[in-house]
């Protein structure tokens, strides 16, 4: 099975290309790959189909998640294997593999995700900014880190987040433990942000995400860490830089939708041994 490793602010992710729709990817194999001692190592897999041939995005397309002719499926798996609506990061690094590998033109084109399609900009300067829909502020809930309990916002960016603005120093956290939260505001789990203010619209971020763990950087928290920062701020719109553990990212804040710039890097490509599949 040939892959290929990327990261978006060192975010990274197994690119599995499957032209064919053909590939079968259990919760086990996704695992498998993720894992930073037996297998690749990755916060997640980025599972390339054609839109066409996925039978989950014409489930999408069927009850009105999208129209248009957008090509590509970006079927998302986090490390423990579970499906995932949106991710940010791993949207700009599969838009890298697409050009990289002659499958979409640079310039402008559409992705389909669990969350609807989502538009990405290939940037003069290497970057990429994916248009990440509007951020839905859905009220308050809590997150509890080594203890202590949080407050936070909710924010829905297809994918369900708490983000904590602290006046305690992020840095100092641990977050590779799961976060404590409220099950009957997250049935399904939530990525946790824990957000410093630090002046002029810029933010350092922490994130636990679910069925990860603690990463280095997450672009739909990004976005989420912003929108509680503004929210603090008495402010809704604006140009937001956050800083995460793997670097800098940019969000926009428009009245009806957001964008995130940052970097996409493919890294390495091979096979992964047919024999580790059984």
């Amino acid at each position: 099975m040939r892959f290929v490793k990327g990261h978006g602010t060192e975010n990274d992710f197994v690119i599995l290309p499957d032209p064919d729709g053909a590939l079968d990817l259990p919760a086990t194999l996704v695992a498998a790959l993720c894992d930073r001692r037996a297998g690749i190592g990755a916060d997640g897999v980025l599972h390339v189909v054609p839109a066409k041939l996925s039978a989950e995005a014409t489930e999408i397309r069927a009850r009105g998640g999208y129209t248009g002719d957008a090509e590509w499926f970006m079927d998302y798996r986090n490390a423990d294997g579970g499906a995932v609506e949106m991710c940010g990061n791993g949207l700009r690094v599969f838009a890298r593999y697409l050009v990289e590998a002659g499958l979409a033109d640079p310039g402008e084109f559409d992705v389909v995700t669990r969350a609807g399609v989502r538009r990405v900009r290939m940037e003069p300067d290497g970057r990429v900014t994916v248009g990440m829909g509007r951020p839905r502020v859905v009220g308050e809930s809590w997150a509890t880190v080594a203890g202590t309990r949080y407050p936070g916002l909710v924010v829905d960016m297809g994918n369900p987040h708490v983000a904590c603005v602290t006046g305690e120093p992020v840095a100092r956290f641990d977050l590779g433990p799961q976060p404590g939260f409220d099950p009957a505001v997250f049935p399904t789990g939530v990525n946790v942000e824990m957000i410093n203010s630090v002046g002029d619209r810029r933010v350092v971020m922490r994130v636990h995400e679910r069925g990860c763990g603690e990463t280095r950087s997450c672009g739909t928290g990004a976005v989420a860490s912003a929108v509680a920062a503004a929210h603090a701020a008495g402010e809704t719109t604006g140009v937001w830089t956050v800083e995460v553990l793997g670097g800098l990212l940019t969000v926009t804040l428009a009245d009806d939708t957001s964008h995130l710039t940052g970097p996409a890097v493919l890294v390495a490509s091979g096979d992964y041994p047919a024999a580790t599949l059984t």
